[in-house]
């Protein structure tokens, strides 16, 4: 009989775009809860996946990536990201093994000094070391605790699962005493629809080029649940312009089918059960200065702020 008290605390996932934040929370989760591209600036709102070790669990925030905002909506993910940090009680700084030390790291190390509260636990990760040598990674690990005092250094490969479980061994112990907020088997907060319009949005981003991911947004319109246990669900894709409407589509509608099939897939496997999805493109032009597309996001949307 386990007579450990209980454990259980937020933590917070920061870094880079594209530094492996999602990729991490969905390896510690043990399912995809969080859209992973090859694409910067993927994750647009603060997932929230939930893990369990031994007798703590932990709930993780993986934020949208910290970069220098241009838009309404980039300055909405950094704000989302940060807020993530002050409330976590663990954070977890992720910085890519072969890049090290880049300006955007400094500036993060920058903002954690000015305005993490004293005693806060900051822990490093290293991760991607599969792609460079031994004494580059010692070395790195070092100069970085040089310019901050981690309370934890980890060497990981979120992608092959390399160090991974002495991450989440030392989060058993790092987060405070106290009762677990979810149920054993609760991966995620985020509400199924939601999680089903990332998918979505994810299979897009990967199909698509240049600006357009970042100029679209998907929102699940409807989701019924029918008697044979399957579900149907439609989904609404906002773009911007007339012409991104025709690339979001496809020849023939080629590419809104192969979105369609890709994301029903995985919408399934993580429903574990049979789903119907239908895609809809519609024209938006101001769906980036619209409050309820930000809302649908979990982003908070500020008046005056263009």
């Amino acid at each position: 009989m386990n007579t450990q008290p209980s454990r259980c605390g937020l933590v917070a996932l920061i870094g880079e775009p594209n530094a492996g934040k999602s990729t991490l929370m969905n390896r510690m989760v043990g399912a995809k809860v969080s859209i992973v591209t090859h694409k910067v600036q993927t994750t647009r709102t603060r997932i929230r996946g939930i893990a369990t070790e031994g007798n703590a669990q932990f709930v993780f925030i993986d934020t949208p990536g910290l970069f220098r905002p241009r838009r309404r909506l980039d300055r909405a993910m950094v704000t989302a990201a940060w807020g993530g940090a002050l409330d976590a009680d663990v954070v977890v700084l992720l910085i890519e093994a072969h890049r090290g030390i880049t300006d955007g790291v400094r500036e993060i190390l920058e903002r954690l000094a000015d305005q993490m509260p004293q005693g806060r636990t900051v822990a490093l990760a290293i991760n991607k070391i599969d792609r460079v040598k031994a004494e580059k990674l010692l070395a790195l690990s070092a100069e970085m605790n040089e310019l901050r005092d981690f309370a934890a250094t980890f060497m990981i490969s979120a992608e092959r699962g390399k160090g991974v479980d002495g991450l989440r061994r030392w989060l058993g112990e790092a987060v405070p005493e106290g009762p677990w907020l979810y149920p054993e088997d609760q991966i995620a907060d985020v509400a199924q629809r939601q999680i089903a319009a990332e998918m979505t949005r994810e299979k897009l981003t990967l199909r698509l080029h240049q600006e357009l991911p970042y100029q679209l947004t998907v929102e699940t319109e409807s989701w019924e649940e029918r008697k044979d246990g399957s579900v149907r669900i439609d989904q609404i894709i906002y773009v911007a312009r007339d012409g991104h409407k025709g690339i979001a589509l496809g020849p023939k509608g080629e590419t809104i089918k192969a979105v369609g099939q890709a994301a029903r897939a995985d919408i399934k496997e993580f429903l574990g059960r049979e789903v119907h999805l239908f895609l809809q493109v519609k024209v938006r032009p101001g769906w980036l200065e619209e409050a309820e597309r930000y809302s649908e996001m979990g982003l908070e949307f500020k008046d005056g702020d263009s």
